[in-house]
């Protein structure tokens, strides 16, 4: 199946695909953007297969994600097809663990493909054209109404990579107070517990977003877990 050039670039709204099939979508997806398709060097790699062989599908595409089907090789030589969710933006999201003199702020966050309230840390998509640091800053300030007095980075993590190709940068933030919780992004309560009980609710399934998990390991490797309230 020959690429078909999509209208827009990658960022372009609902419907754009509407005049292409989705094989020829995938194909000039697959053309402009290599390195989503490539495959680690050594044995043991899915591969993916190409044209004329068979071509992947793009399934669906909005401002925030893109759904491929990719017509695959496993291991053991079967073909088959996989599902793949991939970051439609160039900006990696952003994890924020909030530190209140030493103590965790968790917020109560409505999560619709899960269909429950999770107590997690903060997250979100990052802005063009603005470093980690300040995504994650600008985290705290949306979902909590206040500011970041330092940033504090803890590496990235896949939340899924089964079926989610990107990963989350994680940051911890040192606040001096709470503001008016972003009420827009489903939050409707926010809880500030020391980092030993933030460990517990994990433990104990409270907590269940692998993020925010992720983030509280990181961080207590990192050594804040330990700090106290400030004098």
């Amino acid at each position: 199946m020959p690429a078909v050039p999509l209208p827009r670039s990658l960022l372009a709204e609902v419907g754009d695909l509407m005049d292409h099939t989705p094989e020829s979508a995938y194909a000039h997806l697959r053309d402009t953007h290599p390195a989503w398709f490539s495959s680690p060097p050594g044995e043991g790699a899915i591969g993916i297969m190409r044209w004329p062989m068979t071509e992947g599908q793009v399934l669906h595409r909005d401002e925030e994600r893109v759904v491929l089907e990719d017509p695959v090789v496993l291991p053991d030589g079967q073909q088959a097809r996989r599902l793949r969710l991939l970051a439609a933006r160039p900006e990696p999201q952003v994890a924020v663990l909030p530190l209140l003199d030493g103590q965790v702020v968790l917020v109560d966050r409505f999560r619709h493909a899960a269909r429950t309230w999770q107590w997690e840390i903060l997250r979100g998509a990052g802005v063009a054209d603005v470093g980690g640091a300040q995504n994650a800053a600008g985290q705290v300030e949306d979902l909590l109404g206040t500011s970041a007095s330092e940033v504090v980075g803890l590496g990235q993590v896949h939340p899924d990579p089964a079926i989610l190709a990107e990963a989350v940068m994680l940051y911890a933030a040192r606040i001096d107070a709470l503001g008016e919780p972003g009420r827009g992004a489903g939050v409707r309560r926010v809880r500030v517990v020391e980092f030993a009980e933030a460990e517990q609710m994990a433990l104990t399934g409270q907590v269940t977003d692998a993020v925010t998990i992720t983030s509280l390991f990181r961080a207590r490797q990192a050594g804040l877990g330990e700090e106290g309230p400030a004098v």
